[in-house]
């Protein structure tokens, strides 16, 4: 079996056009993301040459870095998917389609000022299903309040919910996971879901995703 990064993608995209037909669902209706995080920029474009558009990264200026050595690559979308300190903003703000793990009100603040004079940034705001040391998110409980701020911020729009439920390879348990967070979003009036990574995106797709984020499946084990 061929593992060039062309051929994993149309693995991964046949699997999730079977998950869409399943859900009922067109297959337009999810955006896969590419999860390039750490891998070189060679194999960006080796995707991009297959038809890939949307690339995520978890580190900003590794994101600052690729962007600006990709710029050349018409049409990329760059979705910003790590955690974000407020001295790293100014990365995002400027290349980023989208981010996806919004969970603190000063990094909100400071993306709205840098995003300035762009389009609005659609985000999601993270949550953190499972109460997990680990992980970053905030409660279900505090999703209300933080919403409420966040939409009086100009320059943002909060387009859904984020979140790694824990893992596991209970295919019922994956997919309350993801049921939760459908639901959740469905109570605040959010229609947009980025979950489902490599392990378990056919469950979540099955529970409503609308962006799944796949890297090891396209570019192989990370070192």
């Amino acid at each position: 079996m061929s593992n060039s990064v062309a051929d994993n993608l149309a693995r991964v995209r046949e699997r999730v056009a079977k998950a869409c037909a399943s859900a009922g669902r067109p297959e337009s209706s999810v955006t896969l993301v590419a999860v390039s995080k750490l891998k070189p920029s060679v194999l960006i474009r080796e995707a991009y040459a297959a038809g890939q558009r949307d690339f995520g990264e978890n580190y900003a200026q590794e994101l600052r870095d690729k962007a600006e050595e990709l710029k050349d690559l018409d049409g990329l979308r760059w979705h910003a998917i790590g955690s974000l300190q407020t001295n790293k903003v100014k990365y995002v703000a400027r290349v980023a389609h989208a981010f996806h793990a919004l969970e603190r009100l000063d990094v909100a603040a400071e993306l709205s000022k840098r995003r300035a004079g762009s389009a609005p940034l659609p985000c999601y705001v993270e949550l953190n299903l499972g109460g997990e040391d680990t992980k970053h998110g905030l409660t279900p409980d505090a999703l209300g309040g933080f919403l409420a701020q966040v939409r009086e911020l100009p320059n943002l729009q909060v387009v859904g919910l984020m979140a790694l439920p824990p893992p596991t390879d209970d295919v019922a348990r994956m997919r309350e996971g993801f049921a939760r967070l459908r639901e959740l979003a469905s109570a605040h009036a959010l229609t947009a879901l980025s979950m489902g990574t490599t392990h378990d995106f056919e469950q979540a797709i099955l529970e409503g995703a609308t962006a799944v984020r796949v890297g090891t499946a396209i570019f192989g084990e990370r070192a």
